[in-house]
């Protein structure tokens, strides 16, 4: 199943994806896509050496849907990550 490594950047805990250079962005489509075991195992070792460089935290590995080659999120949390934005709305606003 195709994956990506996901984490959120220390300095300010904004959702980055590893992207095929080696460095952490914040769009998914631009991620490194992990096709086997073996991948996912080399985009691991990666974001650990960049988990203790202090570059991010919380490193996890998600599915993807591809769509046309480009990675996509598969799970509704993660379509909220990706999103980098609340999903509440201002209900004090309304009071």
């Amino acid at each position: 199943m195709p994956s990506v490594i996901t984490a959120n950047r220390l300095v300010d805990g904004i959702v980055v994806y590893l992207s095929a250079d080696d460095k952490w962005l914040t769009d998914l489509g631009l991620a490194r896509v992990a096709d086997d075991e073996a991948g996912l195992e080399k985009l691991t070792a990666i974001a650990g050496q960049a988990a203790a460089d202090h570059i991010i935290v919380g490193a996890y590995s998600m599915a993807v849907d591809l769509h046309e080659g480009v990675p996509g999120p598969k799970s509704v949390r993660e379509q909220i990550r990706a999103a980098h934005r609340p999903t509440i709305t201002a209900v004090n606003e309304a009071r």
